[in-house]
C-alpha cells in the first residue's frame, strides 16, 4: 500500500467514524464499540480488496460480505453510503420506522447487504453456504465473513468453522474482531475464549493474528489470505472496542452507549469537532 492509498483510506476512516457517531446520536443510543473496532477493516476491504459495483449491488460477479456480528451494522452502513451504494442522508434514518437501515443488516432492505444477520452465530453458517454455492458454480468470488469475539460463545460458529476447514473452503475468509469485550464484560469474565488463533489452527485454518487498527498490516494479511489455496483461512484482528476515540476505548459501557449520559455526549461532540477539522483540512 503506497502513501497515497494509505492517506485515502485514513480519510475514509474519519468519514465512517463521523457517520457512525452522527447516526447513533440521532437515534439516541446504539452499538458504538463494535462498530468502531472494525472501521479500519471496512476501509481496507472496500478500498483495496472487494470486487463490487455500487451502482449495481446485485452484480453477479461481486464478492460477498457477511457481517455476522450484525450489531455493528452502523459501520457497514456508513461504509456503503460513503462508497455510493445509497445516499448518505439515509444514515440518519437508522433504526426508525420505515427505514431501510434497521439496527441489524437486512439484505432485502439495504443495497449492498448480501446477508441478513443479527442472530449471533448464524452468519457463520450462511457464509459457509454461500462459499459452497460459489465453489459449485465455479466462481472465483470470495466471501468475507466478519465475526465478533463474543459471538464465538455460540457453538454454531465452531460447527461452521469445522465445515469450512473440512472442505478447505479458502474462498471464505473468516475475520474475527477480537476487541476483547462483549455486552456484559470482558471475554474472560463472561467465558474465557483461550487462544482464538490457536483454536482456529487446530480446526485446520491457516491463521494470521494481526493488528486490526493497522491498515497496512490488514492489507498484507488479507492479501496473504486471498492467496492461500491449500486450506481454509482466518484472520484474528487484535482490535480495541470503541477504537478511534480515547474516551470510548476505555468506557466500560462502550458495547451500546446512551448519548443522554453527559460525558458520553461530550466525548462524541468533541470527536465530531475533531473529524470536521480533519475533513476541512483535507479539502483545503
Amino acid at each position: 500500500m503506497d502513501q497515497k492509498k494509505f492517506d485515502e483510506l485514513s480519510l475514509f476512516c474519519v468519514k465512517v467514524r463521523r457517520d457512525i457517531l452522527q447516526m447513533l446520536m440521532k437515534v439516541g443510543s446504539g452499538h458504538l464499540g463494535g462498530s468502531m473496532s472494525i472501521v479500519e477493516l471496512m476501509s481496507v476491504l472496500y478500498g483495496n480488496h472487494l470486487r463490487y459495483d455500487a451502482s449495481n449491488p446485485e452484480w453477479e460477479d461481486r464478492d460477498r460480505v457477511v457481517l455476522s456480528k450484525g450489531h455493528a451494522g452502523p459501520a457497514w452502513y456508513a461504509t456503503l453510503a460513503e462508497k455510493g451504494f445509497f445516499d448518505r442522508e439515509l444514515l440518519l434514518t437508522l433504526n426508525q420506522g420505515g427505514t431501510n437501515l434497521p439496527s441489524h443488516p437486512d439484505r432485502i432492505k439495504t443495497p449492498g447487504v448480501d446477508m441478513t444477520t443479527g442472530s449471533l452465530g448464524q452468519g457463520t453458517s450462511t457464509a459457509a453456504g454461500i462459499a459452497t454455492a460459489l465453489r459449485m458454480k465455479g466462481s472465483d468470488r470470495r466471501v468475507y465473513l466478519i465475526v465478533g469475539d463474543g459471538e464465538l460463545n455460540e457453538g454454531q460458529c465452531w460447527e461452521a468453522f469445522q465445515y469450512l476447514a473440512a472442505h478447505k473452503l479458502n474462498n471464505c475468509i473468516v475475520i474475527i474482531d477480537w476487541n476483547k469485550r462483549q455486552l456484559d464484560g470482558t471475554l474472560e469474565e463472561v467465558m474465557n475464549p483461550f487462544d482464538i488463533a490457536k483454536k482456529l489452527e487446530a480446526f485446520g485454518f491457516a491463521t494470521q493474528q494481526v493488528n486490526g487498527q493497522d491498515m497496512i498490516a490488514l492489507d498484507k494479511a488479507l492479501t496473504v489470505a486471498e492467496n492461500t489455496n491449500e486450506s481454509a483461512v482466518a484472520l484474528v484482528l487484535d482490535t480495541t472496542k470503541g477504537a478511534g476515540i480515547p474516551f470510548f476505548e476505555t468506557y466500560a459501557g462502550n458495547h451500546s452507549v446512551k448519548f443522554s449520559v453527559p460525558e458520553v455526549k461530550q466525548a462524541a461532540d468533541e470527536a465530531l469537532m475533531q473529524y470536521a477539522a480533519i475533513l476541512e483540512g483535507s479539502e483545503a
